[in-house]
């Protein structure tokens, strides 16, 4: 029989260790199934452009695997049994149910409301495909009426800076705001907060820091200081969530939901389960969490794929990298920011801003969709047959 490998979410993490597992494990011993929501993989990183009005790629999953030997099933997850060494899903023709041997947890993570009234009923958010279309119809209704709109954009994370300057770019005849809970551009070093600041005043953006929002309604947003902002699109992009599925499975994870990894991305509770990406706790050579980023998607899957492969033929499981080293912010299309950190996790005095900031995230955008959408370019060619039985000795990284 088969060694059965499930991956849960067909993101950039997923899809990149589907690939990368079809490629360098033997068909003859495996089997591979990708379970995704959606049909199109989600360029996640460009999802504030979509919502802006621009046009991005969304390619097919089908056509992404083709040839791979990938199996895809479109359905959503819907409940994890990791002591049966089960998952439950459920599509259009009703539910069903999917056995594993491995099992790989990519199912990345949603808008967080932190309890906030009204954010789920009445915000809107760029954490999926779908969202950020429902929000670029808003603004498509907006820009049609003779006086305009107001957009209100809360949280000045990446997410949120690069959503203000986008939809002020892109849709100048809207008021956009941007609500900051402490300083503007706070993680950044004294010069990039700078030329953030300008970037806001040439895009015509109002920024309203240290302030709290307590609860947000339809046509407008209340703060925890008595100020009521009006508001005509509310943009909710105060953090992240994963969802319950991994606690509610009984694998052992942290209080925000994440699953516990040890070094090779491991669940710490299930031996035959890892997780990459958003859902994953995972320690980076620094010694701090590896923040929910792209660059984050691309390690753990690197690590993960080499520890499958290592488990299951038998090989030496070696430690690949786990870095943070800085963040690549979008300013609309002709500007950008490019802030590197230290061990510690702090700016570095100097930074990349202006033109040539824009065209390196731009470079980089290409390049996550390029390999996404050829997942086994570039790897090992050779098929590599299963242990009998895989060797427990394998199961531990090496220094």
């Amino acid at each position: 029989m088969k060694h059965r490998i499930v991956i849960l979410g067909a993101g950039y993490a997923g899809a990149y260790v589907a690939g990368a597992l079809a490629r360098r494990l033997s068909p003859a011993d495996t089997e591979i199934t990708v379970v995704n929501a959606e049909p199109d993989f989600v360029q996640r990183l460009r999802l504030h452009q979509l919502a802006a009005g621009q046009e991005i790629a969304a390619p097919q999953l089908a056509d992404v695997f083709v040839g791979t030997g990938i199996r895809l099933r479109l359905a959503r997850v819907t409940a994890v049994d990791p002591e049966r060494r089960a998952v439950s899903v459920a599509d259009a023709d009703g539910s069903g149910e999917l056995g594993y041997d491995t099992l790989l947890y990519a199912l990345g993570s949603h808008a967080a409301d932190h309890g906030v009234p009204g954010v789920a009923e009445h915000a809107f958010d760029i954490t999926g495909r779908p969202s950020a279309l429902r929000l670029r119809e808003r603004l498509d209704s907006l820009s049609r009426r003779d006086e305009g709109g107001s957009v209100l954009v809360v949280g000045d994370g990446l997410t949120g800076i690069e959503t203000a300057t986008e939809i002020a770019e892109s849709r100048p005849g809207l008021s956009v705001a941007l609500v900051a809970r402490g300083e503007l551009g706070a993680p950044l070093s004294a010069g990039a907060r700078s030329h953030l600041r300008r970037a806001c005043d040439r895009l015509g953006i109002t920024v309203l820091e240290r302030t709290s929002v307590e609860a947000v309604e339809a046509t407008r947003v209340l703060c925890a200081d008595g100020t009521v902002l009006v508001s005509d699109a509310t943009v909710w992009t105060a953090g992240f969530a994963v969802s319950p599925i991994a606690a509610a499975g009984g694998l052992e994870v942290t209080e925000d939901g994440r699953i516990v990894v040890d070094r090779i991305m491991r669940s710490v509770s299930h031996s035959n389960v890892y997780a990459v990406g958003d859902g994953a706790y995972a320690i980076g050579d620094n010694g701090r969490p590896l923040p929910m980023s792209c660059a984050s998607a691309g390690y753990t899957g690197m690590q993960a794929t080499a520890a499958i492969v290592g488990r299951l033929t038998g090989r030496e499981i070696p430690n690949t990298k786990l870095e943070y080293l800085g963040n690549h912010i979008g300013l609309g299309r002709r500007d950008g920011i490019l802030q590197m950190v230290d061990d510690e996790a702090q700016a570095k005095p100097k930074y990349v801003g202006g033109r040539k900031a824009a065209r390196i995230k731009a470079g980089i955008l290409k390049m996550s969709l390029w390999t996404t959408s050829h997942p086994t370019f570039g790897l090992p060619k050779r098929k590599r047959r299963l242990a009998a039985v895989p060797d427990a000795s394998a199961e531990k990284a090496v220094a």
